[in-house]
């Protein structure tokens, strides 16, 4: 259990961590730093959905005598189309996105990121109380190494988005203090998305295959609709190449080696 723990704090300190910005900086993250953090993130959860979720999805089909490849792909696209119906749903979020004009525009624009932040962070809590889950049954292929891999990924991606909560609440005069609050309430979601998983799913294993792929398909739809193209745009976009390279070469060895 000590690992679950660990495994639900450690996204959640990201976004904490990047909410402390407020109190170090007077403008928005280093726009270096920031590609090779998405870079590294997305390189990590590529990998991760690979080794740590489709493979022991397909592996734990085997093992009860189903078609091996059928959960793996019915529960990638389900994830893939939940969280594309979600952003149908909530505002599309870019961390460089202009701000409308007017006091009443920059007040509304703020309440709806701070919304937006916090539901997008929902199915990323969901996806990682499966791969907790997956670590505590027996044979899953989920080990500890991959599953704390995975949450340090998540991590750092919740890093840039506690950055962007707080630094723009601050901008329009809340205090340093209230600011970072507010950044770190949006990531609280993430970890109690994840424990209302675990405690849904111990009960229903035999579809445990299903849910890892689904993990899967949500986190790659995150990777593909914001972590790439984030890393991507505008200048030094070789940087963010380089830190998926890293991320993903990481992931792939630690869950190699460990699993």
């Amino acid at each position: 259990m000590q690992n679950v723990a660990i495994g639900l704090l450690i996204p959640f300190l990201g976004t904490m961590l990047g909410s402390s910005l407020v109190f170090f900086m007077k403008d928005k993250i280093n726009i270096k730093l920031q590609k090779l953090l998405l870079g590294f993130a997305a390189g990590v959860m590529i990998a991760a959905s690979v080794w740590s979720l489709i493979i022991p999805s397909i592996d734990m089909s085997e093992k009860q005598g189903i078609i091996s490849w059928l959960p793996a792909a019915i529960g990638f696209i389900l994830g893939i189309g939940f969280l594309l119906l979600l952003d149908s749903i909530i505002p599309h979020l870019h961390l460089n996105s202009k701000k409308p004009e007017g006091i009443k525009s920059k007040l509304k624009n703020e309440i709806i990121l701070v919304l937006a932040v916090t539901l997008h962070n929902i199915p990323e809590g969901m996806a990682e109380g499966i791969i907790l889950v997956g670590m505590l049954v027996p044979d899953s292929g989920i080990t500890v190494a991959s599953s704390l891999v995975l949450a340090i990924g998540l991590s750092i991606q919740n890093f840039p988005e506690g950055a962007i909560i707080s630094m723009p609440l601050r901008d329009e005069g809340l205090s340093k203090a209230k600011a970072f609050i507010y950044g770190t309430l949006s990531g609280i979601v993430e970890p109690i998305g994840a424990i209302l998983t675990i405690l849904l799913t111990t009960s229903i294993v035999p579809i445990l295959p299903y849910l890892l792929a689904f993990a899967a398909g949500a986190m790659v739809y995150v990777v593909v609709e914001e972590l790439i193209p984030e890393a991507q745009e505008g200048n030094h976009s070789n940087i963010g190449t380089i830190g998926f390279a890293i991320g993903f070469v990481i992931m792939m060895v630690l869950d190699i080696a460990f699993g």
